[in-house]
């Protein structure tokens, strides 16, 4: 099922869900992304209210617009990163919205690759690794 239509369907039931006092836990915010074999990677955010966009990076939570906002100022001029420009931008957007920096024990990073379609979570060892890249490049 293409990731859009999946999208979709959520938003929809979303809304409906939400117009209910007893379905509240539903009126969460999600995000679906996947790889379409014709359009490539695509990231989608449902809100309660029944809304889907898509988006090339995006937040959800308590500080979400701020978030939001260095993520649009980082990619303004070039959307195209490569996988460790992409982990270390999500990584800098945490830190720079919580004004705290992590240690590779503190985070949780997950990926997927067009190339390996798998969700993998980064092991410690990797999140330093883009830990030291972003103190080095600051």
């Amino acid at each position: 099922m293409p990731v859009e239509v999946l999208s979709r369907w959520i938003a929809d039931k979303s809304q409906v869900y939400t117009q209910h006092a007893y379905m509240r836990p539903l009126g969460i915010v999600a995000m679906v992304l996947g790889i379409d074999e014709e359009k490539g990677p695509q990231l989608f955010k449902c809100d309660p209210a029944g809304h889907f966009f898509g988006h090339k990076a995006t937040s959800a939570g308590s500080k979400e617009q701020e978030a939001i906002n260095f993520l649009e100022k980082k990619m303004k001029n070039d959307p195209a990163f490569s996988y460790e420009e992409t982990v270390q931008t999500a990584i800098s957007a945490l830190q720079s919205v919580l004004q705290e920096d992590f240690k590779a024990s503190e985070i949780e990073v997950g990926v997927v690759r067009q190339e390996d379609t798998s969700f993998r979570v980064l092991s410690t060892e990797e999140i330093d690794e883009h830990l030291t890249a972003i103190s080095e490049r600051d």
